[in-house]
């Protein structure tokens, strides 16, 4: 798996659970949405992201094209 398909799976899956959370908990989950989709929207500017370097480490590797 690359760290590219790793990220796109992990902010889904942090997106569809903060959003399930703000319908049964409180909806202040919605303010970690919002932080998941900031953070891909500045990583689709500046190519830096956290959780990419956090998947580096775990010894995934970027995809051919990058």
């Amino acid at each position: 798996m690359t760290i590219e398909r790793a990220l796109r799976i992990i902010a889904g899956t942090f997106i569809i659970l903060s959003l399930t959370l703000a319908q049964v908990h409180s909806p202040y989950w919605l303010l970690f949405t919002a932080f998941v989709g900031l953070n891909l929207f500045q990583s689709g500017f500046t190519n830096w992201c956290p959780m990419m370097w956090f998947l580096k480490k775990l010894g995934l590797h970027h995809s051919a094209g990058v």
